[in-house]
C-alpha cells in the first residue's frame, strides 16, 4: 500500500477519534449512533496506523506531500 494521508491528516483523525470515545464512554451518546461513532473512531485510528485510505485511492486524493525528485 502507497501512503496517501499526511501527518496533520492522521492527527485529525486520531483527535477525532478520541472525540468520539469520549462521547461514548461518557454518556453523551449513546445507542446506534454511539456505535456508529465508535466503529468510525477505529477505523480513523486504524487508517492512521497505516497512513492509508482505501476512500482516497477510489478518489484520486492524497494529502501525502509530493517528494521531490533530485
Amino acid at each position: 500500500m502507497k501512503k496517501n494521508m499526511s501527518n496533520l491528516d492522521r492527527t485529525i483523525r486520531i483527535i477525532l477519534a478520541a472525540i468520539f470515545a469520549y462521547l461514548y464512554f461518557s454518556g453523551t451518546l449513546s445507542g446506534t449512533l454511539g456505535l456508529v461513532l465508535v466503529i468510525l473512531g477505529v477505523v480513523f485510528v486504524l487508517t492512521s496506523l497505516v497512513s492509508f485510505c482505501p476512500l482516497y485511492t477510489i478518489f484520486g486524493i492524497s494529502t501525502c506531500p509530493a517528494k521531490q525528485k533530485s
